[in-house]
């Protein structure tokens, strides 16, 4: 599978009154054309800040990318200009946020929005670019496309408004689809829905899929790899059926654990103590503080990304024992 994304060394600072605090510290994957990878954790592992670094899209005060490469289609966004930047966001690579309503123009139609988007990157007339969004929104299953073109945001209703978004993110057939918790704001059968449009348009439509979760439900029925993160850092990436068999992080472990029962209302591990709200200090796993198979040095020594098995990663001094 020929590489679409890879980011190498990715850290993210936030500036803070006590100084700068490191959300994204190292980070390092890869997405292949046409492959869905999910990076998951707990609310403040870094996820989300990574999927909003990517676009550069942080908002600068106070978040900014401090080092690393995002390198898309064999050019570096973190270090690409403004208005080529510009002419990536939506034409090649496009994002759909955990809250459609806040990320949609309250004030434009629907269809004007969509109209926008396409005009925005390719030449077509505004005839044309109409017809096109009336097909794309019957393309993501709205119910009567041309009453929905003129539309605003309010008159929908949340599974409708996500598959607005959606469909304003595919106008232009992006080559990658960023999903920033693309269902976590909606109801059970709607969440289905929703999983099931993302599955068949990335089929249809050729695209990889870059998804950002903490639903570890919804990572096992789409994704092709899982990248699990913690503190800020990648501990355990692998194939999903590999990972979620057999873990190889003590963390990983412990989000499988929590999955079947539920994490808490602030997104925390429901039988582990809530993290510190201190950025970690560098000194030994940053996971050891909350692990039940922590030893000494794991509080000492800071743990390497190393690959244990064909295609498993993970940051764990004691993850060689899971393998033997």
């Amino acid at each position: 599978m020929s590489s679409l994304l890879e980011v190498r060394g990715l850290a993210v600072e936030y500036r803070a009154s006590e100084g700068p605090v490191r959300a994204v510290d190292d980070l390092a994957f890869g997405i292949g054309r046409g492959e869905t990878v999910a990076i998951v954790g707990e609310s403040g592992s870094g996820k989300s800040t990574t999927a909003l670094a990517l676009l550069r899209l942080l908002p600068d005060p106070p978040g900014r990318i401090v080092a690393g490469e995002i390198v898309f289609a064999g050019r570096d966004l973190a270090r690409l200009p403004d208005g080529e930047l510009r002419d990536v966001r939506g034409r090649d690579v496009a994002m759909i946020f955990q809250d459609p309503l806040a990320a949609l123009n309250p004030i434009q139609m629907v269809g004007t929005q969509m109209v926008e988007m396409l005009r925005r990157h390719r030449k077509v007339s505004s005839a044309a670019a109409e017809r096109q969004a009336i097909e794309m929104l019957g393309l993501v299953g709205m119910p009567t496309p041309q009453r929905i073109f003129a539309r605003y945001p309010h008159q929908l209703s949340g599974g409708m408004r996500q598959r607005a978004m959606i469909g304003i993110a595919l106008m232009c057939h992006p080559q990658l689809l960023i999903a920033d918790e693309p269902t976590s704001a909606l109801d059970v059968t709607v969440q289905a829905q929703v999983l099931d449009l993302l599955a068949s348009l990335k089929q249809r439509l050729g695209m990889a899929l870059l998804l950002i979760t903490h639903d570890l439900a919804v990572v096992a029925e789409i994704a092709d790899r899982v990248v699990v993160m913690y503190a800020g850092r990648k501990v355990e990436e692998g194939p999903v059926r590999s990972v979620f068999t057999a873990p190889l992080h003590p963390y990983t472990a412990a989000l499988l654990d929590a999955s079947r029962i539920e994490l808490s209302a602030e997104g925390y591990l429901a039988e582990l103590p809530e993290p510190a709200p201190a950025a970690h200090s560098g000194v030994g796993c940053s996971f050891a503080p909350r692990c039940p198979s922590a030893v000494a040095k794991c509080r000492v020594l800071v743990p390497p990304l190393e690959e244990l098995a064909p295609g498993r990663k993970v940051a764990c001094i004691r993850a060689e024992e899971s393998v033997r």
